[in-house]
């Protein structure tokens, strides 16, 4: 076989139906859209979120209005609490927490929250502490790094 020799199979491909030529060819007239209304006139029908005069859902839902904002950033957020299982004197990273699976990943900053007490000395390096959070890491006698986010 060649490719000249290449048809589709008897009946695969149909053509496409001529709509408003004349009665005579079967949709003429109306050319399939029925008698009058709205659905039947040139440019006419209403819109993909149109549902029909009720209250559209969009606006019942006002939580999903609005917008995201790109320049937000967003952290990864770490308890004091998740800090006291470290050992004493221990300096504490956004790699460390991702290796002992306190994070999913570093691609957010990290943010050390003031939940929990803590009561031993470790070096915690982030990107931001909340302040109640550095007051008691400070308490404890040890020091609260901010790194670059």
């Amino acid at each position: 076989m060649m490719q000249h020799q290449l048809a589709p199979s008897k009946g695969a491909r149909k053509n496409r139906k001529r709509v408003g030529r004349g009665d005579a060819a079967g949709q003429g007239s109306t050319a399939g859209r029925g008698m009058k209304g709205q659905k039947s006139r040139s440019g006419g029908g209403v819109s993909p979120w149109f549902e029909g005069g009720q209250l559209p859902l969009i606006k019942g839902l006002p939580m999903k209005r609005g917008f995201n904002n790109k320049f937000k950033t967003y952290y990864s957020l770490v308890k004091l609490e998740t800090l006291e299982k470290f050992d004493e004197g221990e300096r504490i990273t956004p790699e460390l927490l991702l290796e002992r699976g306190y994070l999913r990943n570093l691609n957010r900053p990290l943010k050390v929250v003031g939940d929990g007490e803590i009561s031993k000395a470790v070096t915690v390096v982030a990107a931001k502490f909340t302040r109640s959070a550095k007051d008691k890491i400070e308490a404890a006698k040890g020091t609260a790094e901010e790194s670059p986010a």
